[in-house]
């Protein structure tokens, strides 16, 4: 089993979901807004004539329990959704996960997701 965790652009989300829920058969998903920054370096913005740099921009982080047949399939499905030329898309990261147990039953393995 993997983690596959994506930090995207806020305005991806909906697409996301929708196609998640259209293309690719896993169990759920878990979303987190937050801040950060990368390549990007922060937003430039003007405010009553003084330029304001955001150095912290909002974005949304997306994480997915899987079997790690279908690691390629949402991490490609994220790719092709959420890739622009423009800094600021975002990141993947696959972290390995050891054991998950559904807490209601005590599934745990495959069962559990």
């Amino acid at each position: 089993m993997k983690k596959v965790e994506a930090i995207i652009r806020q305005e991806k989300l909906e697409e996301l979901k929708a196609a998640v829920d259209r293309e690719v058969e896993i169990s759920g998903m878990t979303v987190t807004q937050v801040l950060g920054c990368g390549a990007q370096k922060g937003q430039k913005s003007h405010v009553r004539g003084q330029e304001i740099i955001t150095t912290l921009l909002p974005k949304v982080n997306v994480s997915f329990v899987l079997d790690d047949e279908a690691v390629d399939s949402v991490i490609d499905l994220i790719i092709d959704l959420c890739h622009s030329e423009d800094y600021g898309n975002g990141k993947i990261f696959v972290y390995p996960i050891e054991e998950v147990i559904r807490i209601r039953t005590r599934e745990s393995g495959k069962a559990a997701i």
